[in-house]
């Protein structure tokens, strides 16, 4: 086989590969000599079928699947003689291939380049740990208090306040036509939680049980029907019943409703799921600015072929929110080749990133274990309650699934890794600091 190459541009290779007609004259024979063995024609015996009639009868089919076979083994022997590692699947142009010559096909590779680490022992960066005051404990515990409070009937006695909970059917119209939705029935609304809209609970400020109420709201901009936006919906509520909330004391009784033994476990408890909640705010900050300064301080050329792949994924699930509505209010107005613009150099980081973690995992051993992704589907499961099962059942039988799973698993494995070499030092602030400092950083980031 005799391979030449062509193209030495950058990351692109291009090589001109031809393998002797001889070698695959004798492929060809061998293959035919095996489906001898499988096939029947009447008055030869099974392994004893003439060359040159298996060659008329399957020539054509077994010539494609040696050629097939040829170029897969000759595209491995090219990578593994020039020592190069593709980035993606090869390109291959078929020049000629005429039965008792040579095959000769042109080979396209663009490879992956050449990575190399920064020093992470001069990285420098600041993490954020919230301080949990009692206060955020108690807030926590009364929004639990809240959402299992009993409300009692008030009857006809007194209009409804703030806090209360309405019981209501409701249809709605816009210009005069029905909203597709239909009319809703026995729904609950508790005045001043602004489920549905804030003039909605305004309006049904006062309102009685049995009274006939009509509340006109604009429809915001971000409802995914684009026809009824900002438009005027008026609405016919019946308003069926208002609830008054019932007292609630928060002690040692209301602790064992919950499943804890008494008051001072119940904010132990709470205390340490705010922890969680803040320090996993907090490392996704620091990741973030991890990320940003590796993708400053990588300086290698990235494959246009990955960048193009990353890229389509992106620009679909763009495609995705204007169709349904839901760009970020940073796209909005913008046009296709704006939103081009801004989402291609994202394309780019990602696989910039991508390649300088997955060069940091190789060089120093890194990998997913089957424990952690037994941790990691044990997590998700307890988000299913009664179906931990099914959650499992369907990891074991999708491979794409499971491999989603584990990319996220193997990244978080390298930061670790990599924040481990860092200097990093921790600042202690008040929780709500953290909040502010972490959607601060998401502004500068758009």
């Amino acid at each position: 086989m005799q391979i030449t190459e062509t193209v030495a541009e950058g990351l692109r290779r291009e090589y001109r590969v031809i393998v002797p007609a001889g070698d695959i004259g004798a492929k060809m024979d061998s293959r035919l000599r095996e489906v001898a063995g499988s096939v029947n024609i009447p008055g030869f015996r099974p392994g004893k079928i003439p060359l040159p009639l298996l060659k008329k009868r399957y020539g054509a089919s077994v010539r494609g699947e040696v050629l097939d076979q040829t170029i897969t083994d000759s595209v491995q022997r090219t990578v593994s003689e020039k020592g190069i590692r593709p980035a993606l699947e090869p390109k291959i142009e078929i020049v000629s291939f005429e039965e008792g010559r040579d095959l000769e096909y042109k080979l396209q590779i663009e490879v992956l380049p050449e990575v190399k680490p920064p020093d992470f022992a001069a990285i420098a960066l600041e993490r954020l740990v919230a301080e949990v005051a009692d206060t955020d404990i108690d807030t926590s515990i009364q929004r639990i208090a809240d959402r299992r409070r009993a409300y009692e009937s008030v009857g006809d006695s007194r209009g409804a306040e703030s806090g209360d909970e309405l019981v209501v059917d409701f249809a709605g119209t816009i210009d005069g036509q029905a909203i597709s939705s239909g009319p809703t029935k026995d729904f609950r609304i508790r005045l001043g939680a602004k489920v549905l809209a804030p003039e909605f609970d305004e309006q049904l400020l006062g309102a009685k049980a049995g009274s006939h109420v009509g509340v006109t709201v604009t429809i915001p901009e971000t409802h995914p029907n684009e026809e009824m936006r900002n438009k005027s919906a008026v609405y016919a509520v019946d308003v069926k019943d208002v609830r008054a909330p019932q007292p609630i004391t928060i002690d040692d009784a209301f602790a064992t409703t919950l499943g804890v033994e008494n008051l001072a476990g119940l904010k132990k408890s709470v205390g340490e799921q705010i922890e969680r909640e803040y320090g996993q705010i907090a490392r996704n900050l620091l990741k973030r600015r991890l990320l940003d300064q590796l993708a400053r301080d990588a300086a290698f050329e990235v494959p246009a072929g990955m960048i193009d792949r990353e890229f389509e994924s992106i620009w679909a699930t763009v495609q995705e929110a204007v169709a349904k509505g839901g760009l970020d209010d940073d796209d909005k107005g913008k046009s296709e080749d704006e939103l081009k613009s801004r989402y291609r150099p994202i394309a780019e980081r990602r696989v910039r990133l991508g390649l300088l973690l997955a060069e940091v995992g190789r060089t120093n051993n890194l990998s997913v274990s089957q424990e952690d992704i037994n941790r990691a589907i044990s997590t998700m499961a307890r988000n299913y309650p009664g179906q931990e099962a099914r959650v499992f059942e369907y990891y074991q039988q999708s491979p794409q699934a499971l491999q989603e799973l584990q990319a996220p698993l193997f990244e978080d494995k390298v930061i670790d890794f990599i924040l481990e070499l860092a200097k990093v030092t921790d600042r202690k602030l008040p929780a709500a600091d953290l909040v502010k400092a972490a959607e601060e950083y998401r502004e500068e980031e758009r």
